[in-house]
């Protein structure tokens, strides 16, 4: 095909699987928190006290970024980088804010959790990105 390597090595494809699977794991990541925070946020009292309302707020705002980083993750052309590393970014400080917000809540920590967790592997995407 024209454009492409006639071979590639060892290594190259090593680290190009290693990027597909991060890549994966950081979208599985945005999916699962997203569920929770959809969850939890549904599950908060829309006229309680303002620490529900806050409860509601990020865990909303969480899934929707979680939501639209999954599908910049998923796309199949990804030839825009810095757009995407924003995104991802994005993701990870906006999951570990709502994972803070989750700490102050009795029996969000199962959510609390799956926000970390995916900070944790946009941390680790990001670091494929150089």
């Amino acid at each position: 095909m024209s454009g492409y390597p006639d071979s590639v090595s060892a290594t190259d494809q090593q680290e190009l699987v290693r990027f597909l699977e991060d890549r994966f794991a950081c979208a599985q990541a945005c999916t699962e928190c997203a569920r929770m925070c959809a969850l939890r946020a549904s599950l908060a009292d829309l006229d309680g006290p303002e620490n529900q309302q806050q409860l509601r707020r990020k865990g909303i705002l969480c899934a929707e970024v979680c939501d639209a980083t999954c599908r910049v993750l998923a796309d199949q052309t990804w030839q825009e980088e810095t757009g995407t590393r924003a995104q991802v970014e994005w993701c990870r400080a906006v999951c570990l804010e709502t994972a803070h917000v989750f700490d102050r809540n009795p029996g969000a920590e199962d959510g609390a959790k799956a926000c970390r967790d995916c900070a944790r592997a946009c941390t680790e995407f990001l670091a494929l990105l150089v």
